[in-house]
């Protein structure tokens, strides 16, 4: 195995290790003192996506950024029967047993897109083990599929097309990764300029494996089918612990929902406030999205 990649500038005072979960190595960058948060990126980033805010959370937590499995540098397994390794149930799992090897049984989790959706996921799997969640830039994965309308499929055309059999999404997105990677950033950052060099090189870096690109699209059809599954088996179950919902208000998702209302149909306790950047205030707006989780966390 190649040595471990570390980011000292970008996150000072973290180191980074990798934990085995029931076989799936999960690479990390830990730091900070303090009750444990866990950070959960989305698709098609990874840990390094929260270098503007995870320093300043690690003054007052212990605060832990994984590569999801099949992402940056965790690992990539195959997808299994009914995709379910791809499930976010599965990846939930992951990230519950990374916590637990660390010595955390009980945590806070901030999850933006796909990693929103993991933190949903694992909120009603695992109530014992979240403390208080947060949500960031999502919609319930089941509302957002029966709600679908044309603005919807414009916005977020990659919903339909990484769910589509495999390899012809693979394929298409072969010719040209940067190209497909880039865009999908840019579509979607409504600040110029917010994403720092050093990052989207690693985004680059990380997505130009094959592998990751494959566990990109495993991990959409799996929201299409397995995850929807167990989300209609859980449709009575709701998020027992507080829930923050924090969304760009240059985005799609406060655009087309009511993200406060939409959360409420799922859990007991919610609160939600709009951010003033497009969808991901991590890297767009660091100063608003830190107060607004300093507030609630």
């Amino acid at each position: 195995m190649s040595p471990i990649r570390t980011f000292p500038e970008l996150f000072p005072g973290f180191h980074w290790q990798d934990i085995e979960v029931e076989g799936v190595r999960i690479r990390m960058a830990i730091g900070g003192k303090g009750p444990p948060l866990l950070l959960l990126h989305g698709y098609p980033q990874m840990h390094l996506t929260w270098h503007k805010v995870a320093p300043t959370l690690a003054e007052h937590f212990t605060v832990v950024a994984p590569d999801l499995r099949g992402y940056g540098d965790s690992a990539k397994p195959e997808g299994g029967v009914n995709l379910a390794n791809y499930s976010k149930r599965a990846t939930a799992a992951d990230q519950v047993g990374v916590m637990k090897a660390l010595g955390f049984k009980r945590f806070r989790v901030v999850g933006h897109d796909r990693g929103g959706r993991v933190a949903h996921r694992m909120a009603l799997d695992a109530p014992e083990a979240v403390e208080k969640l947060v949500v960031i830039d999502i919609a319930p994965t089941a509302t957002m599929y029966a709600r679908t309308n044309m603005e919807f499929a414009r916005s977020c055309f990659w919903w339909f097309f990484l769910i589509q059999p495999y390899p012809l999404p693979e394929k298409l997105i072969d010719g040209d990764p940067d190209f497909f990677l880039e865009n999908h950033i840019a579509g979607q950052i409504k600040i110029p300029g917010s994403v720092d060099p050093r990052v989207m090189a690693e985004y680059r870096r990380c997505y130009a494996d094959p592998a990751m690109r494959h566990a990109g699209c495993e991990d959409y059809r799996a929201a299409a089918g397995i995850d929807l599954v167990h989300d209609a088996a859980d449709a009575d179950k709701r998020i027992q612990a507080p829930l923050l919902a924090l969304w760009g208000a240059r985005g799609t998702v406060g655009a087309l929902y009511d993200v406060v209302e939409t959360w409420r149909e799922k859990g007991m306790d919610v609160r939600g406030y709009p951010i003033d950047c497009g969808h991901s205030p991590q890297e767009e707006a660091p100063e608003e999205l830190l107060k607004r989780l300093e507030e609630f966390l």
